[in-house]
């Protein structure tokens, strides 16, 4: 029996063009522009269609551009007849997964995530923070280290864990640097400085982290239907006010990206459909589970390829 879960991207993914081929060629998905740029009270949608990347890159406008572009190609997909049993989004992705499962109107996500974005770009100034990829370690190891580094006084952990050889550090700037240090000596062969405006997913979002709880506990949301999988405890939640206490948790709390998808397939999961543009989840999935199928909508092409996949 096939059983479908979307997955939608994080930061990082957004790019100038996404999403806008539906807009040229569908009505509805033209609401969805409409309706962020009139929530906003500026033009999203020119930034997403023309750019420049480095502006649509900022934060609190990639996070709303990825969202907007996500909720319309979820719709898309359910137009289609294609419906999820499980959603689940990487970091900000989240948000659209529950955009997706009726747990948050479409507007409301929009504007909640890139309040979002701006306060996390206030939690931390530029150059405090940094972000690096691990390569080729184990967690323990990672912890153990990060734990070690944070104690010595500057702080670091765990971001996202991704899938098996990939895990994110994220904290002051330090504070990462000597954790990475310290991975090398102990023999880790690969860590990358991440190019990001932030330290996310570390405890120097906590300030960030109690504003988000202020914006999010003024909309009202339904419970999940259908069901999230969420980044911080990798659970199949419904709950909307756990999700609420969850979204808030995120910020400063690591993306189990992993076990995640670990807890979709355990659960019959046996087609993901990623949700935006390009293809980082489709990627971290297969490495968690070759076995598992992949799928992605970005275009209309990829719509049509995923409609005759699933509809055969």
């Amino acid at each position: 029996m096939t059983k479908i879960a979307f997955v939608f991207p994080g930061q990082g993914s957004q790019k100038v063009g996404m999403g806008t081929e539906f807009v040229q060629n569908h009505e509805q998905s033209k609401q969805f522009f409409k309706e962020a740029d009139n929530k906003l009270g500026f033009s999203l949608s020119q930034l997403i269609e023309e750019g420049p990347q480095e502006e649509l890159t900022l934060t609190y406008h990639a996070q709303p551009a990825l969202l907007t572009v996500g909720a319309m190609i979820a719709e898309r997909l359910k137009e289609e007849g294609i419906e999820p049993d499980f959603t689940a989004g990487h970091s900000l992705g989240e948000y659209t997964a529950l955009v997706a499962s009726n747990v948050l109107p479409f507007e409301e996500g929009v504007l909640a995530v890139h309040n979002r974005g701006l306060y996390m770009n206030e939690a931390v100034p530029a150059g405090v923070g940094a972000m690096a990829a691990v390569l080729g370690a184990e967690t323990e190891l990672i912890e153990d280290i990060t734990k070690k580094v944070t104690a010595e006084g500057d702080a670091v952990q765990p971001a996202n864990l991704n899938c098996p050889g990939q895990v994110v550090i994220s904290g002051t700037k330090e504070g990462v640097e000597k954790a990475c240090a310290a991975l090398k000596e102990a023999g880790v062969r690969r860590t990358i400085l991440l190019d990001v405006s932030g330290p996310f997913h570390s405890s120097l979002m906590e300030p960030a982290a109690e504003k988000l709880r202020e914006t999010l506990n003024n909309i009202k949301m339904n419970n999940a239907n259908p069901p999230v999988v969420a980044n911080v405890n990798a659970k199949v939640i419904e709950d909307s006010n756990e999700l609420k206490e969850l979204l808030v948790e995120q910020l400063y709390s690591p993306v189990r990206w992993e076990d995640s998808v670990r807890t979709m397939l355990e659960n019959g999961v046996t087609h993901f459909i990623e949700c935006g543009p390009g293809k980082v989840l489709s990627g971290l999935i297969k490495k968690i589970d070759r076995k598992a199928t992949v799928l992605s909508v970005y275009d209309e092409q990829s719509l049509k390829e995923v409609v005759e996949t699933l509809k055969g």
